[in-house]
């Protein structure tokens, strides 16, 4: 059982986030969900926190208001298997966000993620140290991560 889960707070848009995140990514549902009563400072029924699960991992969106923001101290670290999957997420979580270098973007909370072709801890580790380091230099240089490229520049020989 699971028992480190990310936590974030929301100023005021948890359940937009839980939404936006529940669509971005194919195996995700919504666990639980919990909303402020009367005399709460929001209006009632508005939400207070909600767990959700994204790709097996659970994480909690809570509505504190304003007071905290979110810094790329924090990132969510996304594993993708191929290009489409890169180019995908990639496209759904910089909209109305901001795209980052070597793979890190905010989507449009704030909130940073890498998203990271599987491959590129075996590129980056290749036993060649000049082949590593062509493939470092391209990753440096990319934005969104291009596996195909990554491989060109590590070279096959």
């Amino acid at each position: 059982m699971q028992t480190i889960t990310p936590f974030l707070w929301f100023d005021n848009n948890a359940e937009e986030a839980m939404d936006f995140y529940t669509l971005v990514f194919h195996e995700s549902r919504v666990v639980d969900e919990s909303r402020y009563g009367e005399g709460a400072p929001v209006p009632a029924g508005t939400l207070m926190s909600a767990t959700i699960e994204l790709e097996d991992q659970r994480i909690m969106l809570f509505n504190g208001g304003p007071g905290f923001a979110f810094t790329e101290a924090m990132s969510f670290f996304v594993s993708c298997d191929t290009q489409q999957e890169i180019d995908a997420l990639w496209g759904k979580l910089t909209e109305h966000g901001e795209p980052g270098r070597c793979g890190w973007l905010k989507d449009k909370f704030g909130v940073s993620w890498q998203i990271v072709p599987r491959v590129l801890g075996e590129l980056l580790g290749d036993p060649d140290p000049e082949k590593a380091g062509r493939a470092l230099q391209a990753m440096l240089q990319m934005g969104k991560l291009d596996i195909a490229a990554l491989k060109r520049a590590r070279g096959n020989d």
